[in-house]
Formats: C-alpha cells, structure tokens, sequence
C-alpha cells in the first residue's frame, strides 16, 4: 500500500479494544505509527503538546477513533474541550465516535457537532476503516 496516514490516535480506556483496534490499524498498514491514549484528558494533553518530551512534539493525529463512555472524562466531555484547542492544534483531524452506545440520542447528538465526522458502532473492522478512508481522505478501497 502506496498511501498511509501518519498518525491515527485512539482514546478509549478498554485496554483489549486498543489492544485490537491497534492490531487492526497495523495489519491493514495504512498509518506510519497509531497511539492509544486511555482517557480522554490524555488524549487532549497529547493533542495540545503538553505530553512532549524534550520539546519534541508526538506526530499529529489525521483521525482520532473516540469512544464515548470512558470514567472520569467521557467522549462529549473530550469534545467540549477539544472545541478549546487552538485551529492549528486541530486542523484536518477526522474524529470518529467509535462506541458501543445504541442510544439513538448519542448519534443524533454526535451528528449535531460539527467536527464529529462519522459515528460508528464498535467493534473496528477493516470495511469501516475502508469506509472511513474513502469518504474523508480520498482512498479507493484497499
């Protein structure tokens, strides 16, 4: 495979769904390097470049896979404070909700936010990254 993105981010604190959305995300091989952040106030210090290390800042994620219901800080909460984030902090990034909710209210509520690009119901498969793939970034089906 010729393309790949960069960086694809995921932000969930179920350690076997990043374990396999991981896995999944590399055997297709369409991302140079996938980071897994177990809560959503991780992933927004990692998105802001508070988490940099010797002023080396982490690669910006294209596309972030969210999930909703996380402790602490769940998905709509992340998505009020990635709001906050500078233009540049959040440019061109493609977030999909990736959840387990079947609650017709959190789709509809996810499709009202801008900046949501797509809604998914978990579990991660190959045709929902193809999917994702071709309609935000131009791919054919791999």
């Amino acid at each position: 495979m010729n393309k790949k993105l960069n960086c694809i981010l995921l932000i969930d604190d179920d350690e076997p769904t990043n374990f396999l959305n991981r896995m999944l995300i590399e055997e297709t091989g369409i991302a140079h390097e996938v980071r897994v952040t177990q809560s959503a106030r991780e992933a927004l210090e990692y998105l802001s470049g508070r988490s940099a290390l010797d002023g080396v800042q982490p690669p910006r994620p294209e596309l972030i896979f969210l999930d909703i219901n996380m402790p602490a800080m769940d998905g709509w909460e992340f998505l009020e404070q990635y709001d906050q984030l500078s233009p540049e902090q959040k440019s061109s990034i493609i977030v999909v909700m990736l959840t387990t909710s079947f609650n017709p209210e959190d789709e509809n509520k996810a499709r009202k936010i801008s900046y949501i690009s797509s809604y998914q119901n978990k579990p991660l498969t190959e045709d929902v990254i193809n999917g994702i793939l071709k309609a935000h970034f131009g791919w054919s089906d791999q």
